[in-house]
């Protein structure tokens, strides 16, 4: 064990050291202050390995996610904000959804009930102490906070129409295509929640990277994106209209956490290329692949007859449009031949430039909608 009371130089105090052997210094910025230590430059800072960055927000090395934070922030909305007396009474009436429609609705609130859930463990209990850089830490406390929000709209629907609160928060494990992607999600995330994993050696610094990749590009880039779909059809025909402007809006956010989590990949690409090997890159497109098959898995228990406009065979091809477009992100080859995207319209429901009216009182400005680019 290092003893970080000693003096150090600059460079020496703010990066882990490399020794396998070592359990290093505390990351989690609640470790022994360095009182000799040098102060910290722009070139010092890094994602990982890094320790005295993890209280240094200025000097600001990664701008993106300062200005990723901000963005954040002008785009905070509240599920209450909606109007869901639509959506009560066509849920209510005999005639106004079909079975198909309310199972398809169902599965899905079931699914992202638990999943938006995991994503808030996942970012509070191990992606935080593990990033050690205080921009991105900036940016993680924002998103958590989102993922508040969102598992918020889960209870504000189901108390809404009066749905079975145990069925939809328990389908996790009692759906068994939602139980798979969920241990899936569970299983290639584990190094984030291992209390004794510790980056700092390259095996351990890619099975992080791995567990990135899971986490940001699969479950939230990927696995989110089939969802809204499914809901967002259902607003295009004026059906469930206020949960579809509460999905538009959680989409919105999931942008934003896609993209900041591809930057957080791709910057440490860049910071330890040694990482992104070709073997690496196999095994990242392999989890890929497995995760494109469960959703198909997933789209054929929700929907095994399709609607009006919607399938589990167009929802299998948007899903390998969506992992090719991951891949591209990465810098990864395509994980599957060119398939056209079955829902153009998707990018039209990311585009929230004008005002919101609720009730038709209240005018909410998304000040920096227009200016941001959405995956």
């Amino acid at each position: 064990m290092l003893d970080w009371s000693e003096p150090a130089s600059p460079k020496s105090a703010a990066l882990l050291p490399a020794d396998p052997a070592s359990s290093g210094p505390v990351q989690s910025g609640l470790g022994v202050i360095d009182r000799s230590g040098g102060r910290v430059t722009v070139d010092e800072k890094r994602l990982i390995n890094c320790r005295a960055d993890v209280n240094q927000l200025l000097p600001l090395k990664y701008r993106w996610a300062w200005e990723k934070y901000l963005a954040a922030c002008n785009n905070h909305w509240m599920p209450t904000e909606v109007s869901m007396q639509a959506d009560i009474a066509l849920w209510k009436s005999s005639d106004g959804l079909t079975d198909d429609e309310r199972r398809m609705v169902k599965r899905n609130l079931g699914f992202f009930a638990a999943s938006e859930s995991l994503v808030a463990n996942n970012i509070v209990l191990a992606i935080y102490r593990h990033l050690t850089n205080p921009e991105c830490r900036q940016y993680l406390l924002r998103q958590a906070f989102e993922e508040a929000v969102h598992t918020h709209t889960f209870q504000y629907v189901v108390e809404s129409l009066g749905l079975d609160e145990g069925e939809l928060f328990n389908m996790y494990r009692e759906a068994p295509s939602i139980t798979d992607k969920a241990a899936w999600a569970l299983n290639h995330t584990r190094h984030l929640d291992d209390p004794d994993f510790r980056t700092g050696t390259p095996a351990a610094d890619g099975a992080f990277l791995k567990d990135l990749i899971a986490f940001y590009v699969v479950f939230e880039g990927m696995w989110f994106y089939t969802g809204f779909a499914q809901i967002l059809s259902l607003g295009r025909r004026n059906k469930m209209v206020g949960i579809a402007e509460q999905y538009q809006y959680i989409l919105r956010d999931e942008s934003l956490h896609l993209n900041f989590g591809v930057d957080v990949i791709n910057q440490i690409k860049a910071e330890s290329p040694h990482l992104w090997t070709s073997a690496f890159q196999a095994e990242a497109l392999a989890m890929i692949r497995e995760a494109a098959e469960l959703e198909a898995a997933y789209g054929r228990d929700v929907l095994p007859r399709g609607l009006l406009g919607l399938n589990a065979a167009a929802c299998e091809r948007y899903m390998r449009f969506i992992a090719n477009r991951r891949c591209a992100q990465l810098g990864l080859p395509w994980a599957f031949e060119a398939t056209e995207n079955p829902f153009p319209w998707m990018s039209e429901a990311m585009d929230l430039k004008k005002e919101k009216n609720f009730f038709e009182t209240r005018v909410i400005e998304y000040q920096n909608g227009g200016a941001l680019a959405w995956d």
